[in-house]
């Protein structure tokens, strides 16, 4: 059960000491909306992400889930209402499918406590919702990376949140496994009605979102400022493009028979911008 939650920055910021990597970011996000961050590598988006999971401390402003601040909540606390999709996993222990995905039950267990009867319905259940039950006992560090990060994706299911938090999450995977990825993530927003905040490198990434009939807003991280743009469509022009990303690009629209018209960016070439 989807329960309806907000996420508001005030003002935020986040420095390493002298170095600013964002600054001045007010924003709210809605429950069971979708926001896209994009923005070149370096931009600061994976802190950003990190600061809204409560392990980077803001040293400007504010960040409040349905009005408390961030900073007077226990980490127990935020993991009820936040899941994090990591870009990479360690995975050092052998441990099986499944019991990794217990592990995002283990903010509703008490502590030194283990996993009941209910957690392991929740977990066969998810698995089994996206096929993946052949998975459950297959040692966790043999998985190829798209199995990997389906894992990661159910683990934050099963962890139950209203709002899941993705950085990167089709990152160094093949072209069928991140199609498959972002297959997953449009079930899980249509589905469940999770509020999503995800960021990436790829702009194109939020046209498949919006081409599958999904309500998303676009972000920008530039120069340390959060420069909200609209929708996909509105926001991927190859005006901002040349602007926050320093390349000149096409952008297409195209029918399909599956899923009407979609629109796509092509890259053309570099430019001294961004």
């Amino acid at each position: 059960m989807v329960t309806m939650t907000s996420l508001t920055l005030n003002n935020a910021g986040f420095s390493y000491g002298d170095t600013s990597i964002f600054k001045n970011i007010t924003l709210e996000v809605h429950p069971g909306s979708t926001l896209c961050i994009l923005g070149p590598n370096g931009s600061g988006k994976t802190t950003l992400m990190d600061a809204l999971l409560g392990i980077h401390r803001l040293t400007h402003g504010s960040i409040y889930i349905n009005g408390k601040d961030i900073r007077h909540l226990s980490p127990g606390q935020i993991a009820r209402v936040l899941a994090f999709v990591p870009q990479n996993h360690a995975k050092h222990f052998s441990f099986s499918v499944r019991d990794v995905l217990l592990m995002g039950r283990s903010a509703y267990t008490h502590t030194f406590g283990s996993p009941g009867p209910k957690d392991l319905r929740i977990v066969d259940a998810t698995l089994a919702q996206f096929n993946l039950s052949h998975l459950a006992h297959r040692d966790y560090t043999r998985l190829s990376g798209g199995e990997t990060q389906l894992v990661m994706i159910i683990r934050a299911l099963v962890q139950d949140t209203p709002i899941i938090v993705m950085d990167e999450p089709t990152a160094h995977l093949d072209f069928k496994h991140e199609i498959t990825v972002l297959e997953t993530i449009v079930r899980l927003i249509r589905n469940q009605g999770k509020t999503l905040i995800m960021a990436t490198h790829f702009p194109n990434h939020a046209f498949f979102l919006e081409n599958q009939g999904l309500d998303i807003e676009v972000g920008f991280l530039h120069r340390e400022q959060l420069h909200m743009e609209g929708s996909p469509s509105d926001a991927l022009t190859w005006e901002n493009l040349r602007r926050y990303y320093g390349v000149d690009t096409c952008i297409m629209e195209y029918n399909t028979q599956k899923t009407g018209k979609i629109k796509q960016i092509f890259p053309i070439s570099t430019t001294k911008e961004a």
